[in-house]
């Protein structure tokens, strides 16, 4: 597999505007699973000419015997998850920009070394698409010896996420916080929380070679779950979250991003 820090790159050379899903914990063979909404969501993809995806982990449920999932739970082997998954998202796979992992996948890396992340993205034949901890996509839109506004450049940041806290204030902070460290991003999509959220922070951006000084905003994108409250999250008294997908779109002929739920 690649490192971390080995850059994803696409180029979309007709400039057309692309709608990006980021797609996180769906949680595919959990008893709570949004089956049909998944499901539909998969097939309006197809409807879109310019909609692609970034799978930011927990495609399955993936519950072990140590793990706080109970197996006994499950509506599908973990074996079978994946071979759902894989069969959901082969007909989308031309439209799959990165793949990395979360929590619920590193069950199995932990006691055998196995990412079923990993082996869902080579079962796509997208091995080169996939980083184990974070993913840095470089998208280029518009004509190769193009140049400025004609031709943005975006870069995204993508990775599960860890950490909890009951309300929304501690995901805001701890992701911001973590999107300050990362120079040069214009999103961070993270997931994990399940708390579908969307912010704005802002960095002073100081420019030697033209001698300014500017502010230099960038989004925080929190995937929305694909699970209905109940289960675990009644037994823990975790508080219900509203079911958003979210759509990230990449301007073709200038440099902008717009997020709606």
């Amino acid at each position: 597999m690649l490192s971390d820090f080995e850059i994803i790159n696409h180029r979309f050379p007709a400039r057309p505007d692309l709608h990006i899903y980021p797609v996180s914990d769906v949680h595919l063979g959990a008893a709570e699973h949004m089956e049909r909404e998944w499901t539909d969501f998969c097939d309006g993809i197809l409807a879109d000419p310019n909609a692609y995806l970034i799978l930011g982990g927990d495609l399955i449920n993936n519950a072990t015997r140590s793990s706080v999932s109970n197996i006994f739970e499950e509506v599908l082997r973990p074996r079978e998850q994946k071979k759902r998954m894989v069969e959901m998202l082969t007909p989308l796979r031309d439209r799959i920009l990165c793949g990395t992992t979360g929590n619920h996948e590193r069950r199995s890396v932990k006691d055998a070394d196995d990412d079923p992340t990993y082996d869902i993205m080579c079962k796509l034949d997208l091995e080169e698409r996939y980083r184990e901890n974070i993913a840095f996509v470089k998208i280029q839109m518009g004509k190769i010896n193009g140049c400025g506004g004609d031709n943005p450049t975006y870069v995204l940041a993508v990775t599960h996420g860890a950490g909890g806290g009951m309300l929304p204030g501690a995901t805001i902070n701890r992701n911001e916080r973590f999107g300050f460290a990362i120079d040069g991003i214009d999103c961070l999509i993270v997931g994990h929380s399940h708390k579908p959220m969307v912010s704005q922070p802002a960095k002073i951006k100081v420019d030697t070679h033209n001698n300014r000084v500017s502010i230099r905003p960038f989004k925080v994108v929190v995937a929305t779950p694909w699970l209905m409250w109940g289960g675990y999250s009644a037994q823990k008294m975790l508080l219900p979250s509203s079911h958003a997908p979210q759509i990230v779109t990449l301007k073709g002929k200038r440099k902008d991003i717009r997020v709606e739920m």
